[in-house]
């Protein structure tokens, strides 16, 4: 009979342990932060806006009040960081995306469509509810960090996907502001209609009828 105690080399069987690793401050912090968001982002969506409330924040973050102040300082702080993280992911799928090379249409499909798929989910519509409620930021200085850092890299995307365009300065501010402004546009009409797939795709496509026509006249192309 086996003895299973003594496998007969003279030495005992054990299971290997696992290390644990210690995480940094620095990543305790990120995810903590990110917890705290994402509560506010899965309140807002179940609840509404004016029903998150701290305690609200709290109780799905598993995070005191008084620390989720520490990171964002108020429910303002937290509300902004959502937008700005908002913002991230909708730069996050444009640049993911193939553009060398492409056809000027096939470009500006694939711009509104990444677009759309993040301005019409859910996370969006989230924060088109914080939109609506929180005071407008002072968007007035032309110093403001934050405003020349988001025309920045919203520059740099565009001209990514649209180097051939040679359309002047405001001419080219209108249309990137008709592009987003028609998206926006359309996700908030979401809380309102409920359009059928086809009506959505109509829609879009007249979005990417006219950027591929006034690019082409900004490119010289007939």
């Amino acid at each position: 009979m086996e003895n299973w105690d003594d496998p007969g080399m003279g030495e005992t069987l054990n299971a290997p342990t696992r290390r644990r690793t210690r995480r940094s401050h620095a990543e305790r912090k990120a995810e903590t932060s990110a917890r705290i968001k994402q509560a506010v982002v899965e309140s807002i969506a179940e609840l509404g806006f004016h029903r998150t409330t701290a305690a609200e924040i709290s109780k799905r973050s598993g995070v005191s009040w008084g620390a989720a102040q520490h990171h964002f300082g108020d429910k303002d702080g937290i509300f902004a960081a959502v937008l700005v993280d908002s913002f991230n992911l909708l730069v996050d799928e444009l640049e993911g995306l193939p553009r060398e090379g492409a056809p000027l249409r096939e470009r500006v499909d694939a711009f509104v469509e990444a677009a759309w798929a993040h301005l019409g989910g859910p996370h969006y519509r989230c924060t088109f509810e914080i939109l609506l409620n929180m005071p407008a930021p002072d968007w007035g200085s032309a110093g403001d960090p934050l405003r020349a850092e988001t025309l920045r890299i919203w520059n740099g995307i565009w001209t990514r996907f649209f180097p051939e365009s040679d359309l002047d300065e405001r001419t080219r501010t209108t249309l990137q502001y008709y592009a987003i402004s028609t998206l926006t546009g359309l996700a908030a009409m979401e809380k309102f209609e409920s359009p059928t797939a086809e009506q959505r795709k109509s829609q879009l496509g007249f979005l990417k009828d006219t950027l591929t026509r006034e690019l082409k006249r900004g490119s010289g192309e007939g």
